[in-house]
C-alpha cells in the first residue's frame, strides 16, 4: 500500500525547507507567502536497516525499499475555507492524503516574516485547525441537506445517515476534529466518502531553530498533542536541509560525531507508520529482497495482495518466520533446519517483520 502524507501548515513555517529536506527535491522556498503554489511531490524510499542485514544473510541481486510520498501543499491562512489566500485548492490537495504532517514554526529568526505577526504555535496550530473544521462544515451541511430531503423515500440508509452526519455536525460546531469523534465502524462508513479533513491523522512537526532556546515552545506543542491524543515530533529543517546535502559517506560520520541515531526522515516515518498503524513485511530470495507495507492486523491473504490480487485469490499458505529468528540463527538454511519456519493459513495475522514466501494456485 502507499503512504500518502500531506505537509502543511502556515506561510514561512518552514514546510518547503522540511520536503526538500526529505526529499532532497528543490521545491521553491521564499520568503513571503504561497511560494509553493502546486503540491510538489517526492516519493522517498522508507529507511530500514533491516533490509541491508537481510542481504548479508541472504544473498541477493537487489533491494527494494518500500516507499513514502510527500505533498508538500501551499500554506493556510485564515479565511482558507472561505477562499482566503489559495483557500479551496488547498483543502482539496488535503483532502487526497492518508496522514497530515503539520509543520509548527517553533524558532525566531527576524529574517523570515511571520503572517501573525510573532511566534505562538497554539495559536497557529488552532488557525489551521479552525479552518478545516469550518471546510469540513461546509461538506457536511451540504450531504445532510441532501439527505434530510431523501429521507421521504424511507431509505434506511440515508436515514441512519441523517442521524450520523448531525452528530458530526454538532461535534464540529464545538471545535471538534473528526479524528477525536467516539464512532463506531457502522457510523464511519457513512461519512468516508466525504474525505473529511479532521478525519485524518495528524502528526506535529516542531521546526526548531536551537533546541535549548526553542524548548518552551516543544513543551506547549507536546502538552497540546497529548491532550488532544495526537503526536509529535522535533526536526530541524534548516540542519536537515544541510544533512540532506552530504554525500552518504560524509553523511554517516557526521551522525556519528554529532550520536544521531536516526535522521529527521526516519523519525518522520516512524512515527507516520505508528500514527497510521502500519507494519512491514518482507519477501526474499536470490533475484530481489523487498519491504512491503501493510496496517497491522493484517491476515496472510491480504498481505499477499498487497503483492499480486493473484496471490490474495489462489492463496493457499504463506512460508513464514521472523527477521529476528533469521539474525538470531544466521541463515535461511539454517531457520528451515531448525524448524522455525512455518507454514500459515488464511487466519494468520502477519507481524512487523516477517519475511513470507506465498504459496499460491489459480
Amino acid at each position: 500500500m502507499g503512504l500518502n502524507c500531506g505537509i502543511v501548515g502556515l506561510p514561512n513555517v518552514g514546510k518547503s525547507t522540511i520536503f526538500n529536506a526529505l526529499t532532497s527535491a528543490k521545491a521553491a522556498s521564499a520568503n513571503y507567502p504561497f511560494c509553493t503554489i502546486d503540491p510538489n511531490v517526492g516519493i522517498v524510499a522508507v529507511p530500514d536497516q533491516r533490509l541491508d542485514k537481510i542481504a548479508e544473510l541472504i544473498p541477493t541481486e537487489k533491494i527494494v525499499p518500500t516507499t513514502v510520498e510527500f505533498v508538500d501543499i501551499a500554506g493556510l491562512v485564515k479565511g482558507a475555507s472561505q477562499g482566503e489566500g489559495l483557500g479551496n485548492q488547498f483543502l482539496g490537495h488535503i483532502k487526497s492524503v492518508n496522514a497530515v504532517l503539520h509543520v509548527v514554526r517553533c524558532f525566531e529568526k527576524s529574517d523570515i516574516v511571520h503572517v501573525e505577526g510573532g511566534i505562538n504555535p497554539i495559536r497557529d496550530i488552532e488557525i489551521i485547525n479552525t479552518e478545516l473544521i469550518l471546510a469540513d462544515l461546509e461538506t457536511v451541511e451540504k450531504r445532510l441537506g441532501k439527505n434530510e430531503k431523501l429521507m421521504k423515500t424511507g431509505d434506511k440508509h440515508i436515514i441512519a445517515s441523517v442521524g450520523v452526519l448531525k452528530k458530526i455536525r454538532e461535534g464540529l460546531n464545538n471545535s471538534t476534529p473528526v479524528r477525536l469523534f467516539a464512532l463506531t465502524d457502522d457510523e464511519r462508513k457513512h461519512i468516508d466518502d466525504l474525505h473529511l479533513l479532521t478525519a485524518k491523522p495528524v502528526l506535529y512537526v516542531i521546526n526548531i531553530f536551537d533546541y535549548e532556546k526553542d524548548k518552551p515552545y516543544i513543551d506547549m506543542i507536546t502538552d497540546y498533542s497529548t491532550k488532544e491524543n495526537s503526536k509529535c515530533v522535533v526536526i530541524s529543517g534548516d540542519i536537515e536541509a544541510e544533512i540532506s546535502q552530504m554525500e552518504p559517506t560524509e553523511r554517516k560520520i557526521y551522525y556519528q560525531e554529532m550520536g544521531i541515531e536516526e535522521s529527521g526522515l526516519e523519525r518522520l516515518i516512524r512515527e507516520t507508520y505508528r500514527l497510521l498503524g502500519l507494519i512491514t513485511y518482507f519477501t526474499a530470495g536470490p533475484k530481489e529482497i523487498k519491504a512491503w507495507t501493510i496496517k497491522q492486523g493484517t491476515k496472510a491473504p491480504q498481505a499477499a495482495g498487497v503483492i499480486h490480487s493473484d496471490f490474495e485469490r489462489g492463496f493457499i499458505c504463506a512460508e513464514t518466520y521472523n527477521y529476528n529468528d533469521l539474525v538470531s540463527i544466521g541463515s535461511e538454511q539454517k531457520v528451515k533446519e531448525k524448524g522455525v519456519l512455518r507454514l500459515e493459513g488464511k487466519e494468520y495475522v502477519v507481524k512487523d517483520g516477517d519475511i513470507m514466501h506465498f504459496r499460491f494456485n489459480v
